[in-house]
């Protein structure tokens, strides 16, 4: 069928508008997909899945209600996202859509709605492989990115629409939701009745909320990333906001709630600073023994022009 189109659909231009053209189909189709599942999911079924996640309480279960809202933000900014997709017209907004996020982010989009299944089914093994596929896809999606089209600020609505969710939505896995479903899968849980035993698994909680949040740390100071720095600190608070927590995991969460604003500005301010620096940096002099006006040697008079007719009459 493709064949008897009376263009090449071979030429790389052709080829890209082909691709544009199904992921302003297929994206906004993943999306209302995800959303609907979520709701269902959320609002239809019992027990529902903050139901299910407060039946498997852990060191490092988050509060429900903290991360709907993050889930909540996570869908509005790919409501921008999907709105840029249909109305862009910059190259370099479509080549990111195209060769950057777009068929991961459909991809996970779709990936999150069948983790919502598996977490209502109590599926756990299936939910956390969901959850890791999901995070290798966001992660795939960021460092490419990052790296072949990294966000810049002569193209605000690209970082507004397609850096800050895709960013925000790697969070959602890696900052929480992965662990802790590979903490239920593995046992590391306690029983609601039984709160004593809370401290079950306490410093595997420790060592996976320290490592995550070091390495979100680093990218906060080195890249100076507010989105990164308000979904790490959100993600925190919900973890602490959750009772009862073991006093080592409670102890790294509360410390990082308010280190990575403090490390953001820490290094916004360092980075202003270090800029008025090379602003104003010393005047350069002309070198001793030159004419600081004219370049010529010091008590070197200039050459007078000479009025030949005038000298020989």
């Amino acid at each position: 069928m493709m064949d008897e189109l009376p263009i090449d659909t071979n030429h790389p231009a052709v080829r890209e508008y082909l691709a544009l053209i199904r992921l302003q189909v297929l994206t906004p189709l993943s999306l209302l997909v995800n959303i609907a599942t979520l709701m269902v999911c959320t609002l239809v079924l019992e027990p529902n899945l903050g139901d299910i996640a407060k039946l498997y309480p852990s060191s490092i279960s988050p509060k429900p209600s903290m991360i709907a809202v993050f889930i909540v933000a996570i869908y509005i900014g790919q409501v921008g996202y999907c709105i840029l997709l249909v109305f862009s017209r910059k190259p370099e907004t479509k080549r990111a859509l195209i060769k950057g996020c777009g068929f991961p982010l459909m991809l996970a989009n779709w990936v999150m709605a069948f983790w919502a299944i598996a977490w209502i089914l109590q599926a756990f093994l299936l939910s956390t492989i969901c959850l890791g596929i999901l995070l290798a896809l966001l992660l795939y999606a960021n460092v490419v990115l990052l790296i072949y089209h990294a966000p810049t600020s002569k193209r605000p609505l690209d970082v507004a629409f397609i850096h800050a969710p895709l960013r925000g939505f790697l969070l959602f896995p890696l900052g929480v939701m992965f662990p802790y479903s590979l903490f239920v899968t593995l046992g590391l849980t306690w029983s609601p009745g039984e709160p004593q035993h809370y401290d079950r698994g306490q410093w595997s909680g420790f060592a996976v909320m320290l490592g995550v949040n070091l390495a979100g740390l680093l990218v906060i100071i080195l890249r100076r990333d507010i989105v990164w720095c308000a979904a790490a600190t959100w993600i925190c608070a919900s973890l602490w906001s959750e009772k009862p927590k073991p006093y080592p995991v409670s102890f790294v969460v509360i410390t990082f709630t308010f280190l990575h604003p403090a490390a953001l500005i820490a290094s916004t301010l360092w980075a202003w600073l270090r800029g008025r620096r090379r602003g104003t940096g010393p005047i350069a002099l002309p070198p001793d023994g030159e004419d600081p006006v004219q370049g010529r040697p010091a008590g070197e008079r200039p050459a007078r022009e000479v009025d030949t007719e005038a000298l020989w009459g």
